[in-house]
């Protein structure tokens, strides 16, 4: 059949059932049969049934809308979290839009709230460092839109998606001790995000399990884009003592860091290790190769695209999903000078 004529009422008589039940399972809602939606699918799929948006937005009173909220300088990372949430919307009919914010504005809650009005928004997600700001938060709990946060880093009362920051970060400095390091420096990430903190704590846990003491001239600030970690890299090694490993609280700011080092005739892992955080592209693709935390950020928008979908449909629905992470060694990383052998 031609799919601009297949009506609600063909599918419904392909698959056996009512027209009712096909919207049910075209919206997604509970209480509908395993068996009674793998028929519904079937016959949708026979006959390149698409549903108008605006017939389900009758139906449904919704807009089959969602928007990801983000102000985040790391594009590797916004790509990765946009196509899992693109996933999630596309498995349950829903649209995405992009809605670009500055989180240090002071009338960001107005203008979030006037893009839901105006979109007539289902839901929205956010990243970090949005995923913190409390008085946004508050802001979406008084106008019951629901939300899913990827990386809060407080966990109570939402849904969304974690993993586990702090222990992931701990492990980047054993790696590193176990290679013989002792002098560890560490490039901090934008102080209003969550990760920030986790990892900074994640770094102090490794230290003090490896016997090692905090040093506070080896912390210097980033702010999680290329350059932020190349001239905090300089200023490390212009240190009368200066580190010879480099923990940089994601890979943008770790790649900044090699071309630091090599700029000054250095060679990494010879005379600087150098790890970071997320495992995005950038990871594989510089020389040398990366060692970093596969934190997996697309699964990450996916799943906390789907807790959205099910809170939409059911406010006492979606959780907070943690997700496993694995440390990625690679060229990056060896042994301390003189450690070798």
């Amino acid at each position: 059949m031609n799919n601009t004529r297949v009506r609600i009422e063909d599918v419904a008589e392909a698959a056996g059932v009512s027209i009712k039940t096909v919207s049910r399972v075209l919206n997604n809602e509970p209480n509908v049969s395993e068996r009674t939606r793998l028929a519904v699918e079937a016959a949708v799929e026979k006959l390149q049934y698409r549903p108008l948006a605006s017939a389900r937005l009758l139906a449904g009173r919704r807009s089959y809308l969602i928007a990801m909220l983000y102000d985040n300088p790391s594009s590797n990372y916004l790509m990765e979290v946009e196509l899992g949430v693109l996933d999630a919307c596309q498995s349950q009919h829903y649209n995405l839009m992009l809605a670009p914010v500055v989180y240090t504005a002071s009338d960001i809650v107005a203008k979030v709230e006037s893009m839901i009005m105006q979109s007539q928004l289902d839901g929205v997600v956010l990243t970090p460092p949005i995923t913190d700001d409390a008085k946004l938060l508050k802001r979406l709990d008084e106008m019951g839109v629901p939300y899913a946060s990827v990386s809060a880093q407080e966990r109570n009362r939402r849904i969304g998606t974690v993993v586990d920051e702090r222990s992931a970060a701990r492990d980047v400095v054993l790696h590193l001790a176990g290679l013989g390091h002792r002098r560890i420096a560490h490039i901090k990430g934008h102080p209003a995000h969550g990760a920030s903190g986790w990892r900074l704590a994640g770094y102090r846990d490794g230290l003090k399990a490896a016997g090692l003491d905090y040093d506070a001239s080896l912390v210097v600030a980033g702010k999680f884009f290329y350059e932020s970690g190349f001239d905090a890299t300089n200023r490390l090694l212009e240190l009368p003592d200066p580190p010879t490993a480099i923990f940089a609280a994601n890979d943008d700011m770790a790649a900044g860091a090699i071309c630091a080092i090599c700029e000054r005739g250095l060679s990494v892992p010879r005379d600087v290790s150098v790890c970071g955080f997320d495992d995005m592209p950038i990871a594989r693709h510089i020389y040398p190769s990366l060692t970093t935390v596969r934190q997996p950020s697309r699964e990450m928008g996916r799943l906390a695209g789907l807790e959205l979908l099910k809170a939409i449909r059911d406010s006492s629905a979606g959780e907070t999903l943690e997700l496993p992470y694995a440390l990625q060694v690679r060229k990056s990383t060896g042994p301390a000078p003189g450690k070798a052998g």
